[in-house]
């Protein structure tokens, strides 16, 4: 307990020292979260009221954000296949940092659930042993489960590969491994659960289609992997952290592959609506090409194709694939046209034209857009304060000392050395 209390105050350490650059993005999300949960205190006073949401289109800007942070955690898997199962070292040695991105983007997931429930503190009846889950019956319930295990399990992991580091020893692998492979089923699962809870009602016809769940689980290998390249970069330029230009590349590889199924598996659908053209068609014409004079989603499904499109001829091309400038871009066109297709293009056109086929046009409010800021700026928070600790220990700027206990933290410009173990280090 010793051990772990030392490498708890020298995490402490970490994360309150750094650069100036590192103090203005910690204060800058700290003033988000503030000004999100400024927000969210109104809406609990006021009701869901004060959102858009209504008994028409009850699903909105919360749960679009949701399924589509489900698809960024469940990308980790793209990661961990070639790292732990091919053995790939490029990418083995920074699978890491993607672990933690479904930590962080999994705890946003549970917070987008919290904040679009009306009534949050009655959360508890879904707690095993507390409440009442109705598991397996219900597939909220299967949803509570995989979500929760998966955050569990990539924490779990990412601390002990961490800790174990620290310690200047290898990770057990016959502990590490069954997890790791564990957590492959588990990534597809939390996003085959989140398509089935979609084309589980039969009453909504944009949804109820058994294409989803592989049509959810390809886009998500596109857009988290994209936030993951963007990232890599950033962490290479700003810290002593080595990621290779080929572990970047294969990533940019597979997501080409990615981007191909999602665009052939939403064509396939689209064919499917249009050329059966029976009432089922309706949710993909206001989608499309507006219904009955209501057009409020078509703008923002064809910005999503455009995106998609582009980033996709840009990845598929090697010669635009391996050239940063055009890299970037395609990350950014494929990180908005996923979360426009996969969130407002995919939440909203299913609830509308409702079962009685009135039109609601829902638009996110103010106080909608400004709670889901703070739940980005807490998970942009986790994952800087994970990484703030991760990095040095891979670096091996930060570890325990010869006595086993006390933890040396080297001394570069955002992490301060201990004076007492400089003069050690230096008579070394």
């Amino acid at each position: 307990m010793k051990m772990i209390w030392e490498f708890f105050k020298g995490t402490l350490v970490l994360v309150f020292r750094g650069s100036k650059a590192y103090y203005a993005w910690v204060f800058s999300l700290l003033g988000l979260m503030a000004v999100g949960a400024f927000a969210y205190a109104h809406q609990l006073q006021a009701g869901l009221i004060v959102t858009a949401m209504r008994d028409q289109v009850s699903w909105g800007f919360y749960i679009s954000n949701f399924t589509f942070l489900v698809g960024v955690a469940a990308a980790a898997v793209l990661l961990i296949i070639p790292a732990y199962v091919y053995h790939w070292k490029p990418i083995k040695e920074i699978a890491v940092l993607g672990e933690m991105l479904a930590v962080s983007a999994m705890i946003m997931c549970l917070m987008f659930v919290t904040v679009d429930i009306g009534r949050p503190e009655r959360f508890w009846h879904l707690i095993p042993k507390i409440g009442i889950l109705n598991f397996p019956q219900s597939l909220l319930a299967w949803d509570v489960v995989v979500l929760n295990l998966y955050l569990v399990l990539n924490l779990v992991i990412s601390v002990y590969i961490l800790y174990n580091l620290y310690h200047r020893r290898e990770p057990n692998k016959s502990f590490t491994t069954p997890l790791l492979l564990f957590s492959i089923p588990a990534a597809i699962s939390i996003h085959t659960v989140t398509a089935f809870l979609y084309n589980g009602l039969a009453a909504r016809p944009f949804w109820n289609a058994s294409i989803l769940a592989p049509r959810f689980l390809a886009s998500a290998f596109c857009s988290g992997p994209a936030f993951m390249i963007m990232l890599f970069q950033v962490i290479r330029k700003y810290t002593k952290t080595e990621i290779k230009d080929e572990a970047i590349f294969k990533v940019a590889e597979l997501i080409a592959y990615s981007m191909f199924l999602n665009l052939f598996l939403l064509g396939a659908e689209v064919f499917k609506e249009y050329y059966s053209n029976t009432i089922h068609l309706a949710p993909m014409q206001y989608l499309f090409q507006g219904l009955h004079g209501h057009a409020t989603l078509v703008p923002y499904i064809w910005t999503a194709m455009i995106f998609n499109v582009t980033a996709f001829l840009l990845f598929l091309i090697p010669q635009t694939r391996e050239n940063f400038v055009t890299l970037n871009i395609g990350c950014v066109l494929i990180f908005f046209g996923v979360y426009i297709e996969k969130g407002m293009g995919l939440v909203i056109p299913g609830l509308a034209p409702d079962v009685l086929g009135e039109i609601y046009d829902y638009s996110p409010t103010g106080i909608e857009f400004l709670v889901s800021l703070g739940i980005w700026a807490t998970g942009l928070f986790v994952y800087t304060m994970l990484l703030r600790v991760a990095i040095p220990i891979l670096n091996g700027d930060f570890h325990v000392g010869e006595d086993g206990t006390t933890p040396v933290i080297a001394d570069q410009m955002f992490i301060v050395q201990r004076p007492e173990r400089v003069s050690a280090d230096a008579g070394k």
